[in-house]
């Protein structure tokens, strides 16, 4: 084959310019040099219309050159009748666990372990997701996350708790004081152990700390708990004030873990950037869906000040599929899961989380019903800002707890057809996944639209996803930093899957 003259159809799944492409993906080779996508249809946020029969040209992992005149390249791929769209972005999600498996159980089953954090990556990857932030980590925790061989653009926010407050309370103690980002308000000094001293906890101190170590963004907490842990402390308002003002003088957004009225209220108050998460729970007594003078006075104010507001409305279903004695048959699971993960959690030790008393606490009848009204209280509230044109960023919390049922990728597609329930348009949602995250984070002149001197993180899709939200089911070509990779090649496992059936319809 003379690989210069490389064409590509992309109903092709083998050959040799695949093999070439496989090469690339899996060993960090350079990206074909003056790759070109052609007679493509140009979906981007910043245009009125898609752009037809355009010509793409990828250099040294960039966008390089759009044209309605032909191009030519080393490398060429055919896209007649197909679309292509920037990448999309997760700004919610949590890297450093197995989900549904402890510590101890990962070290005690490495390999089923192994083989998992190998296809995790790729299964953001199968549905669309180049790029993704995780929202409470540091360093350390991301160098595991990537080791993988082939893993999305992954950035992290410093998660900045207040001391023996949410969630470093799930932290056993002294080891939570060793957290770098903690934050220490004067009257909590005296309780900290010797050794930590609590001027490197200040809010300006640990934004100094996060900016340092690489954060792109900062997040804090309000959260009074969850079951029998239902009275932590929360922080002051001016703690957070100072937070808020320390982080934009450093250059960086700042979110708040806030699902209740009271929390959402406070966040408001502070001026944070991002509420990262639905307006979930609320003291008033409402009926299912039904929306009060007061959530609407908060929902407007989310408006009014341009907040971004992440639903996170399969938070909630994931609870819920707990009790779903078929979750862990849908053949949805073996694309995005290795087949000895779900084995795993079909086991009694896997079911450690469903079977013990946080689990069973969470799914008794009392908790279900609350946790219905919850998830139409968001969804309500999702399409009331969105008739209004809040700022939605898509973000999906994955995973939400210690539970094997947000599956990584998965949870993100499901997440989309929530919002179109809720009455999100699918104009709207494309923009919350691509240039309104990537502007709220602060990364749009890299990622977020289709564009020249943009990163090239592409999708290849067969149907329009500005008309239909199934067309995120069509994709059939992801490019990282310019390398193109078949979506069949990001299954977990692939003996007997198919690639593109969709998931199923939530209910």
């Amino acid at each position: 084959m003379n690989r210069s003259a490389c064409t590509i159809g992309i109903a092709a799944t083998v050959g040799s310019c695949f093999g070439l492409f496989a090469c690339a993906t899996h060993t960090h080779s350079a990206p074909p040099s003056g790759l070109v996508i052609s007679d493509v249809t140009i979906v981007s946020p910043e245009r009125a219309a898609p752009l037809e029969h355009a010509y793409v040209r990828i250099l040294d992992g960039k966008i390089s050159e759009l044209s309605q005149r032909p191009l030519r390249g080393e490398t060429e791929i055919d896209g007649t009748g197909r679309y292509l769209t920037p990448g999309l972005i997760d700004s919610h999600v949590h890297l450093g666990a197995i989900p549904g498996m402890q510590p101890d159980q990962e070290h005690a089953h490495p390999d089923i372990a192994r083989v998992a954090r190998e296809q995790f990556p790729r299964s953001y990857l199968y549905f669309g997701f180049t790029t993704i932030i995780d929202l409470n980590s540091d360093p350390a925790g991301m160098g595991r996350w990537r080791d993988a061989p082939l893993i999305p653009d992954t950035f992290f926010c410093g998660g900045a708790a207040l001391m023996d407050g949410y969630p470093m309370n799930y932290v056993p103690k002294p080891q939570r004081y060793a957290m770098p980002y903690i934050i220490v308000e004067p009257e909590g000094a005296a309780a900290l152990p010797p050794g930590v001293d609590p001027a490197g906890h200040t809010p300006q101190a640990v934004v100094a700390r996060m900016k340092s170590d690489g954060a792109i963004c900062v997040k804090t907490f309000f959260e009074r708990g969850f079951g029998a842990e239902h009275d932590l402390p929360v922080p002051q308002l001016t703690t957070i004030r100072t937070l808020v003002q320390a982080a934009h003088a450093a250059g960086l957004p700042v979110l708040m873990h806030a699902n209740s009225a009271e929390a959402q209220t406070f966040a408001l108050d502070t001026g944070v950037d991002i509420i990262a998460h639905g307006l979930w729970s609320t003291t008033e007594k409402t009926a299912p869906g039904e929306l009060t003078p007061a959530m609407k006075a908060i929902l407007d104010r989310v408006v009014a000040n341009e907040v971004g507001w992440q639903p996170t409305v399969q938070v909630l279903h994931g609870i819920e599929e707990l009790l779903n004695p078929a979750f862990l048959s849908d053949p949805m699971l073996a694309r995005v899961l290795p087949r000895s993960l779900i084995d795993w959690y079909g086991s009694r030790e896997g079911q450690w989380f469903h079977d013990g008393a946080e689990g069973v606490a969470k799914t008794d009848p009392a908790a279900l019903t609350s946790l219905t009204a919850e998830r139409e209280r968001v969804s309500a509230a999702t399409g009331y800002l969105a008739q209004r044109g809040a700022r939605l960023l898509f973000g999906t919390d994955t995973p939400s707890a210690p539970i094997y049922t947000n599956p990584p990728g998965l949870n993100a597609r499901l997440e989309m057809s929530n919002w179109i329930a809720a009455g999100v348009s699918e104009t709207e949602l494309f923009h919350a996944l691509t240039i309104d995250n990537a502007r709220m984070l602060r990364l749009d002149k890299q990622i977020g639209t289709v564009e020249p001197g943009k990163t090239a993180n592409l999708l290849l899709l067969s149907r329009n996803p500005l008309q239909h939200v199934e067309a995120y089911d069509t994709i059939e070509m992801v490019f990282l930093h310019g390398r193109p990779t078949f979506r069949a090649e990001l299954v977990a496992n692939k003996a007997g899957v198919s690639a593109n059936t969709p998931p199923k319809a939530v209910e």
